[in-house]
């Protein structure tokens, strides 16, 4: 084991682990709730690409199959409400936000990270 493995989670791991367990609660069936923290996991692993096999790699490389399987039906198959679920994500940004003053203007920018390939429909070089 490494001495990060070892060690108790921090506040941001408290915090983020926190964070999932509230947005997990809007993903519906209780079933869902592992795979939704696992491709949340996958979303904010290192890796240049984040579609569902290459997560399922990285967050279990001794069972990829069936981490791909979880994942795919999480995503592709899985009745939940988006909605929902992004009503709850603002129920704990929002307040967040408004404790550095009134929201003026919120700006939402997904030029972050620069796209890649030519034959996606929507990619294109930034």
């Amino acid at each position: 084991m490494s001495a990060q493995s070892t060690r108790a989670p921090g506040t941001q791991q408290k915090r983020l682990a926190a964070y999932l367990d509230s947005l997990a609660q809007a993903v519906g069936h209780s079933d869902r709730i592992i795979p939704f923290k696992a491709y949340c996991t996958g979303l904010l692993l290192p890796g240049e690409r984040k579609s569902i096999e290459p997560m399922a790699a990285r967050l279990a490389p001794d069972n990829v199959r069936s981490m791909h399987q979880s994942l795919h039906h999480l995503v592709a198959d899985a009745p939940w409400d988006d909605e929902v679920l992004l009503d709850r994500a603002l129920d704990t940004v929002l307040p967040a936000m408004l404790r550095q003053g009134p929201v003026v203007a919120w700006v939402v920018d997904d030029t972050g990270f620069a796209k890649k390939g030519k034959h996606s429909v929507g990619v294109t070089r930034q």
